[in-house]
């Protein structure tokens, strides 16, 4: 069983690093102050934000190694574990972290929108991969928190800390957004991929074996986090991954509807539903009919 340290405390990972703890709940770290080591796995109980100044393999997340190049963030967020790369021998650890721990965003604002901040829940082919610009950009919100972070504690220090760390947060809700852009060509293949295994999923027996298909479902067959997945779903679609998929439910459900001699119960069965009136009442919130209303709305069909 691998050796795992686990990071409880904002001055736990200070220590660890050979930084200065200047503020209990959180830390702008400098990586390279660090001796050489092995790389750890390594349990976080607090957000962190690391900003890598080397390509390397030193992490990994699952089974995979994180996708790092120079200027390369990852986010993780508390109760996350990350793997060490025991092949690599001793190397010296460059970039910096940001750590902050659950407790200071407590009562705030940016506390109540964390989850917003989805890329928290991304895994390790998901990084974000910054411009010359954008990581400039990155630093100088790292130096802003650094600056507070080290400055005499007074009334103002915890609003002024939390609100550099969510701007640096909404910068990155930006910059993931231009990735998702530029990397286009691979999000429209994965695209393509989720329309062809839920076409496919509605043509094997998993609806009446396994149920209605879940979001989590399609990330894992496409080797992607739930949160990621989702989101660029959202951004080449306009809808939420789990509207697309209820979308292709309803098409399929208005289709069968039409089929002569097909009950309601049929119906529902075949397309994953466990019980026939929770079928009813997902068609009528979708289409505006109970599915006997629509039968005979529509020209041509056969009503019974």
């Amino acid at each position: 069983m691998e050796n795992l340290i686990r990071f409880e405390s904002v001055s736990d990972y200070n220590r660890f690093n050979n930084n200065e703890t200047h503020h209990p709940l959180a830390s702008v770290v400098d990586l390279s102050k660090a001796s050489p080591r092995h790389a750890p796995s390594v349990y976080f109980g607090f957000y962190t934000v690391f900003l890598k100044e080397v390509k390397c393999g030193d992490l990994r997340y699952g089974k995979n190694t994180y996708d790092y190049q120079e200027g390369t963030l990852v986010f993780l967020a508390p109760g996350q574990v990350i793997h060490g790369d025991s092949s690599m021998g001793l190397y010296q650890p460059k970039g910096t972290a940001l750590i902050f721990h659950p407790d200071l965003l407590r009562g705030s604002i940016l506390g109540r929108r964390m989850h917003e901040y989805t890329f928290f829940g991304y895994v390790s082919h998901e990084a974000l991969h910054l411009s010359e610009r954008e990581k400039n950009i990155v630093n100088d919100c790292f130096a802003k928190i650094g600056y507070e972070l080290e400055h005499a504690v007074d009334k103002h220090s915890k609003m002024l800390i939390i609100s550099h760390i969510e701007l640096l947060l909404n910068y990155c809700i930006r910059f993931y957004e231009r990735q998702f852009i530029t990397r286009e060509h691979v999000s429209s293949g994965i695209l393509a991929q989720f329309e062809s295994l839920l076409n496919a999923y509605f043509q094997s027996e998993k609806p009446q074996t396994v149920g209605l298909p879940s979001v989590a479902y399609f990330a894992g067959e496409l080797n992607l986090s739930a949160n990621y997945f989702g989101d660029l779903v959202k951004k080449e679609t306009g809808k939420s991954a789990q509207d697309f998929i209820q979308s292709k439910v309803t098409e399929l459900a208005k289709d069968r509807i039409l089929v002569p001699g097909r009950s309601v119960s049929e119906i529902a069965y075949e397309l994953g539903f466990k019980y026939p009136h929770h079928f009813s009442r997902f068609f009528k919130q979708r289409v505006g009919q109970s599915p006997n209303e629509y039968r005979k709305l529509v020209p041509g069909a056969c009503t019974f």
